[in-house]
């Protein structure tokens, strides 16, 4: 609801005051450097924005112009005072944006101001340094009001007689301000359906009887109790959030609501039914002292007990991720049958079981990652356990295997995390295939596989058999591509994503050209030396080739099948040569392919690392004595050797040929008969 805080303007870049926007009935005039709102706009004006400029005070005169206004922003100006005549002339106002002005500094005249607002349905008061009983007074006389908000002031306790005459209102914003502590604030509001108080100081919520309330946003607070009032009345509640608090325990909500979000995430909240060490304390009560002015009310409640009289019936979301969970009571989500979304993430969960007790048959979505899951049980004899389940993260715990036959129960999966768990995918080849694995050979439905980090070496057989797998994360496996790749040749149809990244990749180790379907693959952090020259026919679409030892690429890539389909390369931390950068060129002239890292990508010369954009001359100089043909070089070099040589041979057979003439006719003449 409230607007952030905008930057200022530099003076010399101020537009002129006549530099509004107009369009059809609206009329924009942010950042103009204004400081009062402009009398030559046209008088149809129904809407108009005065945002991010200097205006500080509202006077008697400056909408008279502005009859027809429904709709006028002040947002971020350096507004003090608005005079109490300044809206007599647009009483059709409807909408009123005030955010981030310094309305503190007359607020009682501001609202002698307000109070001619009839028909005021929205109004932001944000960003003024107002406290509670400057609020109390701005809004005092506003009937018709249906959405305020309050949020970013320095409002630290909130009472009855702050909202009193908001009948109407639906919305009310309380976000960043110093509460901490809430007086049957709310009583009046019969209307109420969205209350946003997060990010304050409340201790706790106790006594929670807004029956009407559709939204309670109380996240990021420091509460470590939520006590609904009990009673049986029927809670319109919707949405309720709690996340980023210091809650001890389980909410103890409504006994009858229409709640279907239920946010929890990073509390200290756990269940005590059964310790770790073995012991419980399923039979342990609490009593709260709740004092009502001169009454005293002592409520004892069962801890786990309590979870059992609320309607969970129509919850689809709960989230209860970062917390201190071992484990869930007995029953707890049976309560839920609606659920679809469960989130029990980064919590201390060793085992979980799934049993017919707790059947979750809507459940499509269960994050169970960041445990010290040792242990998945299913209950043997049972059906179709999770049969909407699709989502299944099971990452980040000490998992090696999954119960045999897992996947007969949950015949809709198309998304399975393994990641980070020290497992081996079945069949294991010889000796160990004993051993425990997790097969998922024959799950038809599964598009979505991560095995990263699992420790894989050589997966041996057909793991992948009978699936039809589109995404595949095989990265930080540094033995994956050990042994026999034929378990490659189930995926050929249908694997559009792979990521190879981290896993020892060498140029030749894997032939890619079989791979026609895939359109992104990620070779990062290998120890390539060359391109893969099986990647040149596939249409790729993403190549990931970061982090590995690469020289160059071939000058060619553009022209292949696999550069006219390619649109994002990445090539940063490679050590390629400053003198071999052809191939840069051709991919700066390519149409459509980005080098999203680009500015990151250097090149080597000597001992200098540069950008290959951006080559400095002597280093141009240099590269181009190192192409140099090197047949004309090498002539350069003999052509003085070989003269030098016929010069001293032509030189010794001069001083030599009297010598070698007698020496011929001696050996070689004989005389002639007359």
């Amino acid at each position: 609801l409230a607007a952030g805080w905008g930057s200022g303007m530099d003076a010399a870049q101020a537009p002129s005051p006549g530099g509004c926007e107009l369009v059809q009935s609206i009329m924009d005039c942010t950042g103009r450097w204004l400081r009062s709102i402009p009398g030559n706009l046209r008088g149809h004006t129904e809407q108009l924005f005065l945002d991010d400029n200097t205006i500080q005070v509202l006077g008697n005169a400056s909408l008279l112009l502005y009859p027809q206004l429904w709709h006028l922003s002040l947002t971020r100006n350096r507004l003090e005072l608005i005079e109490p005549g300044a809206f007599l002339s647009s009483q059709g106002l409807e909408v009123l944006s005030l955010t981030d002005n310094l309305l503190f500094t007359n607020y009682s005249l501001t609202a002698a101001a307000l109070s001619a607002l009839p028909a005021l349905r929205t109004l932001d008061l944000a960003g003024n340094q107002l406290r509670e009983d400057m609020v109390s007074v701005l809004v005092s006389n506003l009937p018709s009001l249906e959405s305020l908000s309050v949020a970013r002031n320095i409002i630290m306790r909130v009472d009855s007689s702050i909202f009193t005459n908001l009948t109407q209102l639906l919305e009310l914003n309380l976000e960043k301000n110093y509460i901490f502590e809430i007086d049957n604030a709310f009583e009046g509001l019969q209307k109420l359906q969205r209350l946003n108080i997060a990010y304050n100081y409340l201790p706790c919520l106790v006594g929670f009887d807004l029956t009407q309330l559709r939204v309670l946003n109380a996240s990021n607070n420091v509460i470590e109790w939520f006590l609904t009032l009990e009673n049986d009345d029927l809670f319109e509640l919707e949405v309720l959030d709690l996340s980023h608090n210091r809650l001890l325990f389980f909410p103890v909500l409504p006994q009858q609501s229409k709640l279907h979000s239920l946010l929890l995430q990073n509390n200290r909240m756990s269940f005590y039914q059964r310790l770790p060490n073995g012991t419980s304390l399923a039979n342990v009560t609490m009593q709260f002292l709740i004092i009502d002015g001169n009454s005293t009310n002592i409520t004892t409640v069962r801890l786990w007990d309590e979870l059992c009289h609320s309607n969970l019936s129509s919850l689809r979301l709960l989230d209860m991720s970062q917390n201190q969970v071992w484990g869930l009571p007995d029953e707890f989500l049976a309560q839920m049958p609606s659920l679809t979304h469960l989130k029990l993430n980064q919590n201390c969960l060793e085992a979980f079981h799934l049993s017919e007790e707790d059947p979750l048959a809507m459940l499509t979505e269960l994050d169970l990652s960041q445990n010290q899951l040792v242990e998945l049980g299913v209950k043997a004899g049972v059906g179709d356990i999770l049969p909407s389940l699709q989502l299944f993260n099971l990452s980040t715990n000490r998992l090696q295997a999954l119960p045999p036959g897992i996947f007969t129960h949950i015949r809709k999966i198309t998304t399975l995390d393994l990641s980070h768990n020290q497992i081996d995918l079945c069949p294991q080849p010889g000796e160990a295939e004993s051993l425990p694995c997790v097969d998922i050979r024959g799950v038809e439905t599964l598009t979505h596989l991560s095995l990263a980090g699992c420790g894989l070496q050589g997966m041996g057989g057909r793991p992948f058999q009978g699936t039809s797998l589109m995404h595949l994360d095989l990265s930080d496996n540094r033995q994956v591509l050990s042994g026999d790749l034929g378990w490659l040749q189930d995926l050929v149809l249908t694997l559009q994503v792979l990521s190879l990244r981290n896993t020892s990749l060498s140029s030749t180790a894997v032939d890619f050209s079989a791979l026609s379907s895939l359109v992104r693959l990620d070779l990062s952090g290998n120890s390539l030396a060359t391109f893969p020259t099986s990647l040149g026919t596939l249409r790729l679409h993403s190549l990931d080739l970061r982090d590995n030892c690469l020289p160059a690429l071939p000058p060619d890539v553009p022209q292949l099948l696999l550069g006219r389909s390619l649109r994002e390369l990445y090539l940063s931390r490679n050590p390629f040569n400053c003198c071999t950068l052809s191939w840069w060129d051709a991919l700066q002239q390519a149409e459509g392919l980005r080098v999203p890292d680009g500015r990151e990508v250097t090149c080597s010369h000597g001992s200098h690392v540069l950008s290959p954009g951006a080559l400095p001359e002597p280093v141009l100089r240099s590269c181009r004595w190192q192409r140099a043909d090197l047949a004309l070089l090498y002539l350069v070099l003999a052509l003085p050797t070989s003269l030098t040589l016929l010069v001293a041979f032509v030189v010794i057979f001069l001083i030599l040929k009297d010598k070698l003439l007698k020496m011929v006719k001696t050996r070689c003449g004989a005389s002639s008969p007359y």
